[in-house]
């Protein structure tokens, strides 16, 4: 039952009103707000009544006598951005006031910081704000209560950071505003988000974060709209950019730590019509592991692979769009053959993560240090395996194969479709397809996936016409599939981390004579389904069957295999 329903059968709302309001903005603490907005119902009534309904106690905090100690170990941060605030404690419970008893997660958060049983009761918002205010608002914040903000924040910059002395630079210098941006940062981490983006649009500022490779919009105070030029001052400021270029783009990279770990932040800011911007990339290296064997390869498919990793020389390729694991799974590669007795060398653009024991270049365009150049410097380094970020153009692929031919094992990556792409893309860039034969030894095209929460996925009967025409039916155990629900632990998405999936083509005899002969990327993937080779799409149906992703992710993120159904019938007869 939602508060809705509470509220429309304690009479606080008729039929028509609860409508309005639920088309205005949906249901729980959102549709009381909206209620309460549109005058149908005060804040207290409609918090009481739930309050009676859902057992939660309703407090008068005006004249209430606060227990400022507990304040010592609260979570600052969630007394601001979600209005909590302890009140007592009572038996080893912690009381908190709330105004809006259907988001637990911020309560299991003040739980799991304060070592406390959490009890919620209810309190209008304008009475906490008003409680807020009176004990950490201007002019009542201890010295005490700064330091401890300051240690709630924890974000440290590991790189001076320079002023030009302007209007500008000082008010993005200003105690708020660096407080501001640190939470936009501290909140992203806290998600796993990959990305922030920070748009300027003709209604204010928008902050949406990637996570699991989707934008999901993070709501924001309307009051921020006056510190839009602050903030992205601040942020230029951290990443050393000019801040009174407006009118072109800048790339910049800002050095944090944050909670004790490194974090790596690069800054995108673009003009735009309505403002500046900007895009940033967050790289946590506390929080990224490279283990080949998690990443959601099948056991056939981690053993061919690591058979082809383990090659004393040739060409191994990744294929993919931006974003789809590539970097990963080549340094997850690189780790696991990693060994005092090879040497390995990268050439990079950008390095992203820094690897023990594994020399890194950085590739530097604009000063000629390209892709092709540093691959011909590292050569005379006798190297034994060799990382090239990116084959983006003729000269690096015919070095990268000279390499090969010259007994060294080269790993680098392709923006192709799928994996028999990455031979006709080769030819394409001028390279002789003898010599693409000869040394690509397999390819790797991937893609990642959401992964269903193992909390709340819940499991259904799909109905045939609900399923693509090349779902796989006869392997579904019991007719059940698993779809996404959303709890407390994924954020109510229904998803929580992501996973790849494969396709593995190895280049047998047959293989090899089709792409010396100049054969279409279409019959050389024919070949290698004729032989076996699991595609995109199956490996994404497997994945489904196995309860760890949905139907809906695998169709967003492949395209059916044509010819696949003929083939397969094929092989049946």
């Amino acid at each position: 039952m939602d508060a809705g329903d509470i509220l429309f059968r304690r009479g606080l709302l008729d039929a028509r009103q609860l409508e309005l309001a639920r088309a205005a903005h949906g249901d729980g603490a959102h549709l009381v707000e909206t209620a309460v907005e549109m005058g149908f119902v005060s804040e207290e009534q409609a918090l009481r009544a739930i309050g009676e309904e859902v057992g939660l106690e309703f407090v008068e905090l005006v004249d209430l006598d606060i227990d400022l100690s507990l304040l010592k170990n609260f979570p600052h941060k969630l007394i601001h951005r979600q209005s909590l605030f302890p009140i007592r404690r009572n038996n080893g419970q912690l009381v908190v006031a709330t105004s809006d008893p259907f988001d637990l997660y911020p309560l299991d958060e003040v739980s799991a910081a304060t070592g406390l049983a959490v009890v919620p009761a209810l309190a209008p918002k304008g009475e906490i704000a008003k409680l807020i205010k009176r004990y950490l608002g201007v002019g009542s914040e201890t010295v005490e209560g700064l330091m401890a903000q300051v240690e709630e924040d924890t974000v440290e910059l590991l790189s001076d950071i320079e002023t030009d002395g302007s209007e500008l630079s000082e008010m993005a210098q200003e105690a708020s505003v660096v407080r501001l941006v640190n939470e936009i940062l501290l909140e992203a981490i806290e998600t796993r988000a990959s990305d922030v983006h920070i748009e300027s649009q003709a209604e204010g500022l928008i902050i949406r974060y990637r996570v699991d490779g989707l934008l999901h919009s993070q709501p924001m105070p309307p009051e921020i709209h006056r510190f839009e030029s602050a903030i992205v001052s601040r942020l230029k400021i951290m990443s050393r950019l000019n801040i009174a270029e407006k009118r072109l783009p800048q790339d910049g990279r800002i050095k944090l730590k944050v909670k004790g770990r490194e974090v790596d932040v690069r800054v995108s800011v673009i003009p735009m019509i309505h403002g500046e911007g900007l895009v940033l990339r967050i790289l946590d290296k506390g929080g990224m592991t490279f283990d080949l064997k998690q990443l959601g390869m099948d056991e056939e498919t981690y053993k061919i692979f690591r058979e082809l990793i383990d090659l004393p020389h040739g060409i191994v390729l990744v294929t993919g769009p931006t974003g789809s694991g590539k970097t990963t799974t080549l340094y997850s590669a690189l780790l696991e053959i990693r060994d005092e007795t090879l040497k390995i060398i990268t050439t990079e653009d950008p390095v992203e993560y820094q690897l023990e024991g594994i020399n890194q270049i950085q590739v530097h365009p604009k000063i000629g240090l390209t892709f092709a150049h540093t691959l011909r410097s590292i050569l005379r380094h006798d190297p034994d395996i060799v990382l090239v970020g990116e084959i983006r153009d003729l000269e690096t692929a015919e070095n990268a194969i000279q390499a090969s031919l010259t007994g060294h094992l080269v790993f680098s990556t392709l923006h192709t479709n799928d994996a028999a792409g990455a031979y006709t893309r080769l030819v394409d860039m001028g390279v002789e397809p003898f010599l693409v034969a000869s040394t690509v030894e397999g390819v790797m095209a991937q893609r990642l996936v959401r992964r269903l929460c193992a909390k709340c996925r819940e499991s259904f009967q799909p109905r045939r016409d609900e399923l693509p025409s090349d779902f796989p039916w006869d392997k579904l155990a019991g007719g059940k599939l698993f779809r996404s629900v959303g709890c407390r632990a994924c954020r109510n998405v229904g998803f929580r981390g992501r996973l790849g999936i494969f396709e593995l083509m190895v280049t047998t005899e047959r293989i090899r004579q089709l792409a010396h002969d100049g054969a279409t990327s279409w019959k050389i993937k024919q070949a290698a389904m004729e032989e076996g080779m699991v595609t995109l799409r199956e490996d994404g149906w497997r994945k489904v069957v196995a309860g760890i992703t949905t139907v809906d992710e695998i169709l967003r993120a492949t395209k059916g295999d044509r010819g696949l159904d003929i083939l397969q019938g094929e092989k049946k007869a």
